[in-house]
């Protein structure tokens, strides 16, 4: 797994456990990792608080940036990511759902139901996440050029 730059990680206080959990795999991995907080479990915190600021760094940070937020059911923290322009982030409550966003949709960011998934198979998306490389077919990349476009109208 090349890596040109850190996987940019952000939770709230329900994905904080399979947060850190992450966070050591993808060390184990060999993989550079910068936790965009919460870095430590606080009940009352807020999912926006995290994911704005983190998909704005994934957004900078250039075609090869990557980003994991997790938040109760990943659902708030997709939302906020795909605010951003420049980020394509996808619910990546299974492993045939990793892939595909990664093949069709070339997805940058991966969110993370922290209160549905086990560590295990938070692992399994994670790493078949990391692994795929977008298919490059010409009907995706007009797709994806529509989406661009989206992009620069907000």
């Amino acid at each position: 797994m090349e890596q040109k730059s850190p996987i940019i990680l952000a939770t709230d206080h329900a994905g904080f456990v399979l947060k850190e959990s992450i966070k050591e795999y993808l060390k184990f991995l060999g993989m550079e990792v910068e936790d965009m907080g919460a870095t430590q479990f606080k009940e009352d915190d807020d999912y926006p608080d995290y994911a704005s600021p983190a998909a704005k760094k994934v957004a900078a940070g250039g075609a090869e940036a990557r980003g994991i937020f997790f938040c109760g059911n990943a659902v708030g923290v997709c939302m906020i990511a795909n605010k951003t322009p420049g980020i394509r982030a996808a619910v990546g409550f299974n492993t045939a759902v990793a892939k595909t966003s990664r093949t069709d949709d070339d997805t940058n960011v991966l969110c993370l139901p922290g209160r549905i998934l086990s560590k295990d198979f938070a692992r399994a998306i994670v790493r078949l996440w990391i692994e795929t490389p977008f298919s490059g077919e010409e009907r995706h990349i007009r797709r994806l050029a529509k989406v661009a476009e989206l992009d620069q109208k907000k």
